[in-house]
């Protein structure tokens, strides 16, 4: 069996509702379905709690009305019969009016999640009803049943799979399982959410959990390209990624996909596919456990860095400095990118400000700090430890006429990371294509 997960701008519509209805049942085979809200309802959620935070109800239920309306107008583009009609609207008659109850009660973060939860749920139930219309066997599963994190905050896998199994396994013959992504709960029975890659995340649980055949992620892309289009000309679709090469992408800069969300898929050696809503028969990106070597696969930017540099003659043979340094950033539970040392001083690179000026002060009083903000780490991800391959050599060279700030090299096989000005991003991108993939 398969998992797809279906992202908010491929259910963003009811046009687009109905081609995902299409495309996941015209093979007839079984599969699992992971749905999005569809694009713009979790924005407007947070806008909607955000006027209960400020104690503004009307202004949360203006917002709850134009949404009502919203759907409401979906449900009669979607549906054909009069019975469907009715009892979709049933459905979101009710949503919308447990929606308002929030205006009434005291408003806390518990409250914000079960209010963003709303989306995912509202989208399944229509997308299920649709099926349903068309003849389809589907049978929608509540991931609030099946989903947990553990009290850390991190999947149960074991619960996850014992309950998902289960499920299936007491509602065998159905063509189309419908579930909600990035929503759960937590482990004292609260609703909460996954965060960390939100219904990407899911469908890779799910797919752990059953050992699925394959998770294919469906997006408006075709796949992940060898560099990002929006800045660079010619880029391609990148075919084939080892899982590790996936998340040193997805960690500095590529969008389709958040670093740790394929890690369940890993672990349980489970393939994930990303494909493209807009274009079905695209073959898109598989990421599994082949390892190709002699290749450069991709390269990717992360903006919003910022680099610290803390210089101090007392770092000269004296152990411990380093460790002084990082529990500076623990303390303030800043975490760090890059790291690059000298006999003389440290260079790190963190993408959270919050408590920049605190983290500086604290510095000072171990050596000389500097700071430059507005940064751009560009990385480069394929075979980097093979013998005599010399990629690095050729990436360096590539960026000979570029003044680079940092560069981390050896800490993975599969990544070496520049740190460039923003502005220079665009031509160290282009630069970086023209000599890897002429």
């Amino acid at each position: 069996m398969k998992v797809l997960k279906f992202g908010g701008t491929s259910v963003g519509s009811p046009q687009r509702m109905q081609d995902v209805s299409k495309l996941i049942t015209e093979d007839g085979q079984s599969k699992i379905a992971v749905l999005s809200a569809m694009s713009g309802t979790t924005n407007t959620l947070v806008e909607i709690s955000d006027y209960l935070y400020k104690k503004n109800p009307e202004g949360a239920n203006t917002i709850i009305n134009l949404l009502e309306q919203k759907y409401a107008d979906h449900v009669n583009k979607l549906y054909r019969t009069d019975e469907v009609k009715q009892k979709t609207m049933k459905f979101l008659h009710e949503e919308f009016d447990y929606l308002r109850s929030f205006t009434k009660v005291h408003f806390t973060s518990f409250e914000e999640k079960v209010i963003l939860a709303q989306g995912e749920i509202i989208s399944t139930n229509m997308v299920t009803n649709y099926l349903l219309e068309c003849g389809v066997k589907a049978l929608l599963i509540n991931a609030l049943d099946i989903i947990r994190t553990d009290k850390n905050a991190e999947p149960d896998m074991n619960y996850i799979k014992e309950k998902t199994t289960k499920v299936l396994e007491s509602n065998p013959n159905y063509q189309i399982y419908i579930t909600q992504g990035f929503i759960c709960r937590n482990a004292y029975g609260e609703i909460d959410n996954l965060l960390r890659g939100g219904s990407d995340y899911t469908a890779c649980l799910v797919g752990a959990a059953i050992q699925a055949e394959e998770i294919q992620i469906w997006t408006d892309i075709d796949g992940m390209h060898n560099n990002d289009p929006r800045f660079v000309d010619h880029t391609e679709p990148v075919r084939q990624l080892y899982f590790e090469e996936a998340a040193e992408l997805a960690y500095f800069g590529a969008k389709i996909l958040h670093p740790t969300c394929i890690q369940p898929a890993k672990f349980a050696r489970v393939p994930v596919r990303l494909l493209n809503t807009m274009d079905p028969t695209a073959p898109g990106t598989i990421i599994n456990n082949d390892f190709q070597r002699g290749i450069i696969k991709a390269v990717a930017a992360r903006d919003g860095n910022i680099c610290i540099q803390i210089n101090s003659s007392r770092m000269l043979l004296a152990y411990g400095f380093l460790r002084k340094v990082f529990e500076i950033f623990e303390t303030y539970k800043t975490s760090i990118d890059m790291v690059c040392t000298s006999e003389v001083g440290v260079s790190v690179t963190i993408d959270n400000r919050h408590h920049l000026e605190d983290i500086v002060n604290e510095l000072k009083k171990y050596g000389t700090v500097s700071v430059e903000e507005d940064m751009c780490i560009i990385c480069v991800v394929g075979d980097l430890a093979s013998d005599n391959v010399g990629f690095e050599a050729l990436a360096s060279q590539a960026l000979k006429d570029i003044p680079v700030r940092m560069i981390s090299y050896g800490g993975s096989p599969h990544n070496i990371s520049f740190v460039v000005k923003a502005e220079d991003k665009k031509r160290t991108l282009q630069a970086l294509s023209d000599t890897l993939f002429k």
